[in-house]
């Protein structure tokens, strides 16, 4: 997505956006680290009952995109936005890479609980137990900056066979499953949204890693 300026007195101008956050106080300073980032401007912060909190930001609109789906995983779902057209102003400098890095599917087959046990150390998972994965198929949100390869189809050494049913005896956390608008805000560059009957997937434009890494280092990637 791309957002639309304008030009007045020879200006660059972009639209500016009122953003409303309710948010559960768990959750405060993760959400005013994330607009910390984007450059906004706090407006107001009031309590809202016992354990909810209103922020009010105002901040540009292309410091929106992709905000809504970091929030949602990093919130688990408890965020409530709204954002209402605040006018324009002057375009300022650009904005830092907000968004952490991926964990990327190493390799094709099925996703185990083991394996997903390991993933959510990392980050945030996108695909539960049993989820089909192919190489280069993005499976998760990291914590860090960088993308990361794993392996989510190992499973656990068995030790005698009352030891078969301990992989999916593992409780993992729910996973993340992001709907077709969080998908296009979040991708970057370098990914892409697949969209089937089925699913929605993430996946990277060079699904090997090899790839990733002669792309990463090629001219047009340097300059």
């Amino acid at each position: 997505p791309e957002v639309v300026t304008k030009v007045e007195n020879g200006q660059v101008m972009e639209p500016l956006e009122e953003l409303t956050i309710e948010v559960a106080e768990d959750y405060v300073g993760e959400v005013t680290s994330q607009l910390g980032k984007r450059r906004a401007e706090l407006i107001s912060m009031e309590q809202k009952g016992p354990d909810a909190h209103q922020i009010i930001y105002q901040l540009p609109t292309r410091a929106m995109l992709g905000l809504r789906s970091q929030l949602l995983m990093s919130t688990k779902g408890t965020a409530v936005m709204n954002s209402l057209f605040a006018g324009y102003t002057r375009r300022g400098a650009e904005l830092e890479k907000t968004r952490n890095g991926v964990l990327i599917a190493h390799e094709t087959g099925e996703a185990t609980a083991y394996s997903l046990q390991s993933l959510e150390e990392r980050g945030t998972a996108f695909v539960g137990h049993g989820s089909r994965v192919y190489q280069g198929m993005i499976v998760g949100l990291n914590r860090r900056g960088d993308d990361v390869a794993i392996n989510v189809c190992k499973g656990k050494k068995l030790t005698n066979v009352r030891a078969a049913g301990s992989d999916t005896a593992i409780k993992l956390a729910p996973f993340t499953q992001l709907s077709l608008e969080e998908s296009l805000n979040f991708i970057e560059d370098d990914e892409l949204v697949e969209v089937t009957p089925e699913n929605i997937r993430l996946r990277k434009i060079h699904l090997s890693e090899t790839d990733r890494k002669k792309q990463a280092n090629s001219p047009a990637a340097v300059r």
